[in-house]
């Protein structure tokens, strides 16, 4: 077993930050096997703690999110990571106990008397990578999951989000100790050492390159992993749909925090020829919600430089192949300096160009015109599953149709992105997307261990068929059973 892959505290030649958390995970470990299964009354307390300090804090994390990324608006942190999370808090806690009662199991007639049942019990440490576009939702969210299942935690923040991450270290060191939360900051070599510490289960969420870095690295400890991966999900728009219905729920999600969404609307098919009337809907729904863009608090920037030069560099490739470009940039206001991009729509596009082989991650948006609606069926299944697939068609009949011939993690009619926020629903992918879910009831089986469990009364029936065969019992038994 190599060094990165024991809790220990001996390793004194690890850099102290590794060292810490090696120490971390053995203490989590520690405290877990005193308590392995721990009531509903302590996780529902748990969660509570948990609720309150959020709330607490939530002026400090909206400010320390916004911080990191230039500008990220406080609304948008507010609305879509700290008001998902408190009403997360809320579910888990209203469910939690119906959901930790066992659910008796059937036993056949061949093993009678007897009973069976399944005992969700805690998996133990659950191990969290959090990226940095809702650096909260997606390392709080597991967290308030793998508390509502009875586990303990270690949450490893992006270092993208070092204001955030000093915070959230912070808030949650208030109110629990560290063998039951641990927050980790920094990335590079702690990134790699968190995801090959021997956790019960880890939860890993970001790009497809880097899951699959995750998962080969906790492969080495046979530790399970649960992806939440990205990806480029499709939105179709039927020739009967209003486009003005659907270009106001497309923008209302693709600009949301400038597209910085793993299931923000990655391209979208339009009928053929409606190309210039959905643009018009786009740029009027784009400039009402931001009439100015540089100095709007309203309007997110690109995290960093990396991801802005990645997206412009996309661009460029789509420019140089002849693409057109419909910016919204309502005061001609010049962005570049504060790591903003205008609302981008893109039309022309070749399968070939960057935009629409690279997941784009930003407030661009390609379109791709189509003829029949079969088409875009067969664009959509020649390439990964989506995170999440978009259908803007209020006829249920065509919608069941379109369900039943695509694969995505989520399937959407007539809205985008808002899924993520429903805590009954499971949210996760399915191939190159991810795998495993979490939310919902889901999200507690899939961080808890389903034990099985049989009992036999003091009269054993089953000797009755032991050795020497051939008996009168057998030859009954062989007629009625095996037919």
């Amino acid at each position: 077993m190599n060094s990165l892959s024991s809790p220990v505290s001996v390793q004194s030649t690890l850099p102290l930050e590794i060292q810490r958390m090696h120490d971390a995970l053995a203490a989590q470990k520690t405290a877990y096997s005193q308590n392995p299964v721990p009531s509903a009354h302590e996780r529902i307390e748990r969660i509570a703690r948990l609720r309150r300090t959020l709330v607490k804090y939530q002026d400090e994390i909206a400010s320390a999110i916004s911080e990191d990324f230039g500008n990220r608006s406080i609304h948008e942190t507010k609305i879509g990571e700290i008001m998902t999370c408190l009403e997360q808090c809320t579910y888990y806690s209203k469910h939690l106990t119906s959901w930790m009662k066992p659910s008796k199991r059937h036993v056949s007639a061949i093993h009678q008397p007897a009973k069976a049942w399944v005992q969700y019990q805690p998996l133990g440490v659950i191990g969290i990578m959090a990226p940095w576009n809702y650096p909260l939702l997606l390392s709080v969210g597991p967290l308030i999951c793998a508390l509502a299942a009875g586990n303990h935690a270690m949450l490893k923040i992006s270092s993208s989000s070092k204001s955030f991450g000093k915070v959230l270290e912070r808030a949650l060191a208030e109110v629990f100790p560290n063998d039951l939360v641990t927050v980790i900051n920094g990335g590079g070599p702690i990134s790699d050492a968190f995801c090959r510490l021997p956790f019960d289960e880890i939860v890993f969420t970001g790009s497809i390159p880097v899951g699959k870095t995750v998962m080969a690295a906790a492969a080495e400890n046979l530790v399970p992993v649960i992806l939440e991966l990205g990806g480029k999900s499709p939105a179709i728009v039927h020739p009967s749909m209003s486009l003005k219905d659907a270009a106001e729920r497309i923008s209302a999600g693709k600009f949301w925090n400038a597209g910085q969404t793993c299931v923000a609307p990655d391209y979208v098919f339009l009928p053929r020829g409606r190309t210039r009337e959905f643009v018009a809907h786009m740029r009027h729904f784009a400039t009402s919600m931001y009439p100015t863009l540089r100095n709007n608090p309203d309007y997110t920037s690109i995290i960093n430089d990396k991801q802005y030069n990645r997206i412009q560099g996309y661009l460029d490739d789509a420019r140089e192949q002849g693409a057109e470009f419909f910016e919204f940039n309502p005061a001609n206001e010049e962005l570049s300096s504060v790591r903003k991009i205008a609302p981008t729509l893109v039309a022309n596009v070749t399968p070939d160009m960057a935009l629409c082989q690279q997941e784009i991650f930003g407030p661009v948006l390609p379109i791709i015109e189509y003829d029949d609606i079969d088409e875009t069926i067969s664009y959509i299944n020649a390439r990964q599953r989506p995170l999440a697939l978009y259908y803007f068609d209020y006829d249920a009949d065509r919608a069941e149709y379109m369900a039943r011939r695509t694969h995505s993690g989520h399937f959407g009619i007539n809205q985008v992105l808002t899924h993520v926020a429903q805590d009954d629903l499971p949210f996760g992918g399915v191939g190159a997307s991810g795998m495993g879910k979490y939310h919902g009831e889901e999200g507690f089986y899939n961080m808890s261990h389903a034990r099985s469990v049989m009992v036999k009364p003091r009269f054993y029936a089953l000797k009755m068929i032991l050795p020497p065969f051939g008996k009168p019992i057998h030859k009954i038994l062989f007629k009625t059973m095996l037919r």
